[in-house]
Protein backbone atom coordinates (compact mmCIF):
# COMPACT_ATOMS: atom_id res chain seq x y z
CA UNK A 1 0.00 0.00 0.00
CA UNK A 2 0.97 3.46 -0.44
CA UNK A 3 1.74 6.11 2.05
CA UNK A 4 -0.26 8.42 0.81
CA UNK A 5 -3.14 5.13 1.15
CA UNK A 6 -2.16 4.46 4.61
CA UNK A 7 -2.20 7.91 6.34
CA UNK A 8 -5.29 8.86 4.67
CA UNK A 9 -6.89 5.90 5.53
CA UNK A 10 -5.76 6.09 9.45
CA UNK A 11 -6.61 9.67 9.62
CA UNK A 12 -10.17 8.88 8.07
CA UNK A 13 -10.76 6.42 10.31
CA UNK A 14 -10.05 8.49 13.19
CA UNK A 15 -12.24 11.36 11.82
CA UNK A 16 -15.37 9.15 11.62
CA UNK A 17 -14.28 7.52 14.90
CA UNK A 18 -14.82 10.71 16.75
CA UNK A 19 -17.58 11.87 14.38
CA UNK A 20 -19.90 9.40 14.08
CA UNK A 21 -19.13 8.76 17.54
CA UNK A 22 -20.45 11.76 19.32
CA UNK A 23 -23.57 10.94 16.92
CA UNK A 24 -23.54 7.73 18.45
CA UNK A 25 -23.14 9.11 21.55
CA UNK A 26 -25.97 11.52 22.12
CA UNK A 27 -28.31 9.57 19.99
CA UNK A 28 -28.59 6.60 21.02
CA UNK A 29 -30.26 4.92 24.62
CA UNK A 30 -28.45 4.68 27.62
CA UNK A 31 -25.27 6.44 27.22
CA UNK A 32 -23.45 8.98 29.14
CA UNK A 33 -24.11 11.35 26.53
CA UNK A 34 -27.75 11.24 25.23
CA UNK A 35 -29.43 14.17 24.38
CA UNK A 36 -26.03 16.23 24.68
CA UNK A 37 -27.53 18.57 21.40
CA UNK A 38 -26.30 20.09 18.27
CA UNK A 39 -22.43 22.26 20.51
CA UNK A 40 -21.65 18.69 21.42
CA UNK A 41 -21.87 17.02 18.16
CA UNK A 42 -20.70 20.33 15.90
CA UNK A 43 -18.03 20.50 18.40
CA UNK A 44 -16.79 17.25 18.56
CA UNK A 45 -16.52 17.10 14.78
CA UNK A 46 -14.37 20.03 14.38
CA UNK A 47 -11.68 18.37 17.04
CA UNK A 48 -12.44 15.13 14.89
CA UNK A 49 -11.29 16.77 11.70
CA UNK A 50 -8.15 17.92 13.55
CA UNK A 51 -7.02 15.01 14.85
CA UNK A 52 -8.15 13.01 11.55
CA UNK A 53 -5.62 15.67 9.91
CA UNK A 54 -3.13 15.52 12.31
CA UNK A 55 -2.79 11.69 12.22
CA UNK A 56 -2.54 11.67 8.17
CA UNK A 57 0.05 14.70 7.90
CA UNK A 58 2.31 12.58 10.40
CA UNK A 59 1.85 9.66 8.24
CA UNK A 60 2.95 11.54 4.87
CA UNK A 61 -0.30 12.52 3.34
CA UNK A 62 -2.00 16.34 2.89
CA UNK A 63 -4.20 14.87 5.31
CA UNK A 64 -7.24 15.80 2.96
CA UNK A 65 -10.06 12.97 4.52
CA UNK A 66 -12.04 14.64 2.00
CA UNK A 67 -12.76 12.89 -1.40
CA UNK A 68 -14.21 16.23 -2.79
CA UNK A 69 -11.52 17.95 -2.01
CA UNK A 70 -8.75 16.01 -3.52
CA UNK A 71 -10.89 16.05 -6.91
CA UNK A 72 -10.80 19.75 -6.82
CA UNK A 73 -6.76 19.58 -6.05
CA UNK A 74 -6.62 17.55 -9.00
CA UNK A 75 -8.95 19.80 -11.11
CA UNK A 76 -6.71 23.09 -9.32
CA UNK A 77 -3.11 21.15 -10.67
CA UNK A 78 -2.43 20.25 -6.92
CA UNK A 79 -2.29 16.37 -7.09
CA UNK A 80 -1.96 14.34 -9.95
CA UNK A 81 -4.29 11.67 -11.81
CA UNK A 82 -2.14 8.69 -10.41
CA UNK A 83 -2.34 10.17 -6.69
CA UNK A 84 -6.13 10.40 -6.55
CA UNK A 85 -6.87 6.55 -5.96
CA UNK A 86 -4.55 6.26 -2.68
CA UNK A 87 -5.97 9.36 -1.74
CA UNK A 88 -9.93 8.58 -2.54
CA UNK A 89 -9.66 4.71 -1.88
CA UNK A 90 -7.42 5.43 1.53
CA UNK A 91 -10.51 7.62 2.64
CA UNK A 92 -13.26 5.33 1.88
CA UNK A 93 -11.73 2.56 3.46
CA UNK A 94 -10.68 4.62 6.50
CA UNK A 95 -14.00 5.53 6.54
CA UNK A 96 -15.66 2.27 7.18
CA UNK A 97 -13.25 1.25 9.92
CA UNK A 98 -14.21 4.19 11.79
CA UNK A 99 -18.05 3.18 10.96
CA UNK A 100 -17.46 -0.45 12.31
CA UNK A 101 -15.55 0.92 15.63
CA UNK A 102 -18.26 3.15 16.32
CA UNK A 103 -21.09 0.26 16.03
CA UNK A 104 -18.67 -2.40 17.85
CA UNK A 105 -18.32 0.62 20.58
CA UNK A 106 -21.83 1.54 21.03
CA UNK A 107 -23.86 -1.97 19.79
CA UNK A 108 -25.37 -2.23 22.80
CA UNK A 109 -26.73 1.26 22.52
CA UNK A 110 -27.72 0.32 19.32
CA UNK A 111 -29.19 -2.82 20.54
CA UNK A 112 -30.97 -0.47 23.11
CA UNK A 113 -32.42 1.87 20.21
CA UNK A 114 -33.65 -0.91 17.66
CA UNK A 115 -37.27 0.32 18.24
CA UNK A 116 -36.20 3.50 16.52
CA UNK A 117 -34.41 2.44 13.53
CA UNK A 118 -34.05 6.36 12.29
CA UNK A 119 -31.63 7.08 14.74
CA UNK A 120 -29.25 4.09 14.13
CA UNK A 121 -28.68 4.73 10.81
CA UNK A 122 -28.31 8.53 11.72
CA UNK A 123 -24.79 7.29 13.54
CA UNK A 124 -23.48 6.15 9.89
CA UNK A 125 -24.88 8.77 7.82
CA UNK A 126 -26.74 11.44 7.17
CA UNK A 127 -30.08 12.49 6.03
CA UNK A 128 -32.39 15.76 5.46
CA UNK A 129 -34.24 17.31 8.26
CA UNK A 130 -37.00 17.91 5.56
CA UNK A 131 -37.35 15.89 2.34
CA UNK A 132 -36.50 18.58 -0.55
CA UNK A 133 -34.08 17.52 -2.92
CA UNK A 134 -33.26 20.40 -4.77
CA UNK A 135 -32.82 22.73 -1.37
CA UNK A 136 -30.70 19.11 -0.06
CA UNK A 137 -28.33 19.31 -2.59
CA UNK A 138 -28.05 23.28 -2.55
CA UNK A 139 -27.35 22.46 1.32
CA UNK A 140 -24.08 20.11 0.84
CA UNK A 141 -22.86 22.38 -2.61
CA UNK A 142 -23.24 25.67 -0.10
CA UNK A 143 -21.00 23.93 2.67
CA UNK A 144 -18.53 22.49 1.32
CA UNK A 145 -18.16 25.84 -0.84
CA UNK A 146 -17.41 27.58 2.17
CA UNK A 147 -15.35 24.46 4.01
CA UNK A 148 -13.08 24.79 0.88
CA UNK A 149 -12.97 28.41 -0.10
CA UNK A 150 -12.17 29.79 3.67
CA UNK A 151 -9.54 26.51 3.88
CA UNK A 152 -7.64 28.11 1.37
CA UNK A 153 -7.81 31.51 2.30
CA UNK A 154 -6.30 30.35 5.35
CA UNK A 155 -3.75 28.50 3.66
CA UNK A 156 -2.83 32.36 1.95
CA UNK A 157 -2.57 33.74 4.88
CA UNK A 158 0.53 35.24 5.84
CA UNK A 159 0.24 34.14 9.49
CA UNK A 160 1.76 31.09 10.59
CA UNK A 161 0.66 28.77 12.86
CA UNK A 162 3.11 25.99 12.99
CA UNK A 163 2.43 22.76 14.34
CA UNK A 164 -1.01 24.40 15.11
CA UNK A 165 -1.71 25.05 11.34
CA UNK A 166 -5.09 22.72 11.23
CA UNK A 167 -7.00 24.66 14.46
CA UNK A 168 -8.26 27.01 12.01
CA UNK A 169 -10.03 24.07 10.05
CA UNK A 170 -11.52 22.97 13.28
CA UNK A 171 -13.03 25.92 14.41
CA UNK A 172 -14.32 25.98 10.26
CA UNK A 173 -16.08 23.00 10.71
CA UNK A 174 -17.83 24.09 13.48
CA UNK A 175 -19.29 26.81 12.50
CA UNK A 176 -20.39 25.21 9.80
CA UNK A 177 -22.11 22.71 11.98
CA UNK A 178 -23.40 24.95 14.01
CA UNK A 179 -24.37 27.67 10.66
CA UNK A 180 -25.38 25.55 7.73
CA UNK A 181 -25.60 21.64 9.32
CA UNK A 182 -29.25 22.03 9.88
CA UNK A 183 -31.08 21.10 6.75
CA UNK A 184 -28.54 17.92 6.04
CA UNK A 185 -26.33 16.63 8.50
CA UNK A 186 -23.50 18.90 6.64
CA UNK A 187 -21.57 15.95 5.17
CA UNK A 188 -19.93 17.62 3.10
CA UNK A 189 -17.66 14.77 2.63
CA UNK A 190 -18.60 11.91 0.02
CA UNK A 191 -16.47 9.50 1.66
CA UNK A 192 -17.70 10.49 5.37
CA UNK A 193 -21.38 9.96 4.26
CA UNK A 194 -20.51 6.76 1.92
CA UNK A 195 -18.38 4.86 4.31
CA UNK A 196 -20.40 4.48 7.31
CA UNK A 197 -23.53 3.70 5.46
CA UNK A 198 -22.29 1.30 3.37
CA UNK A 199 -21.06 -0.23 6.89
CA UNK A 200 -24.79 0.24 8.04
CA UNK A 201 -25.93 -2.10 5.16
CA UNK A 202 -23.76 -4.60 5.84
CA UNK A 203 -23.34 -5.00 10.12
CA UNK A 204 -25.91 -7.26 11.64
CA UNK A 205 -27.40 -4.40 12.98
CA UNK A 206 -30.54 -5.00 15.35
CA UNK A 207 -33.61 -3.73 14.10
CA UNK A 208 -32.11 -1.87 11.47
CA UNK A 209 -33.97 -0.69 8.31
CA UNK A 210 -33.35 0.88 5.20
CA UNK A 211 -29.96 2.46 4.36
CA UNK A 212 -31.86 5.42 2.44
CA UNK A 213 -29.50 4.64 -0.77
CA UNK A 214 -31.74 6.95 -2.73
CA UNK A 215 -30.85 9.76 -0.92
CA UNK A 216 -27.16 8.76 -0.81
CA UNK A 217 -26.05 10.51 -4.16
CA UNK A 218 -26.36 13.92 -2.45
CA UNK A 219 -23.67 14.07 0.33
CA UNK A 220 -21.25 12.67 -2.63
CA UNK A 221 -22.44 14.97 -5.46
CA UNK A 222 -22.98 18.09 -3.59
CA UNK A 223 -19.48 18.16 -1.95
CA UNK A 224 -18.20 17.37 -4.85
CA UNK A 225 -19.95 20.62 -6.92
CA UNK A 226 -19.42 22.92 -3.61
CA UNK A 227 -15.72 21.67 -4.08
CA UNK A 228 -15.66 22.56 -7.47
CA UNK A 229 -17.42 25.75 -7.65
CA UNK A 230 -14.77 26.71 -4.93
CA UNK A 231 -12.13 26.41 -6.92
CA UNK A 232 -13.34 27.89 -10.02
CA UNK A 233 -14.36 31.64 -8.00
CA UNK A 234 -11.31 31.37 -5.66
CA UNK A 235 -9.05 31.32 -8.70
CA UNK A 236 -11.19 34.11 -10.45
CA UNK A 237 -11.05 36.39 -7.36
CA UNK A 238 -6.99 35.59 -6.87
Amino acid sequence: MSTIFIAEMMGTMFLILLGNGVVANILLKKTGGNGGGIISITAAWGFAVFAGGLVAVNLGSAGELNPATVIAGWINGTYTTNQLLPYIGGELTGAMLGAFLVWLLYKDHFDETSAEPHLQLACFSTSPSIKNTPLNFFSEVLGTFVLLYVAMSFQGSAVNLGSTGRWPITTLIWAIGLSLGGTTGYAINPARDLGPRIMHAILPIKGKSSSNWSYAWIPIIGPVTGALISILIFNLLH
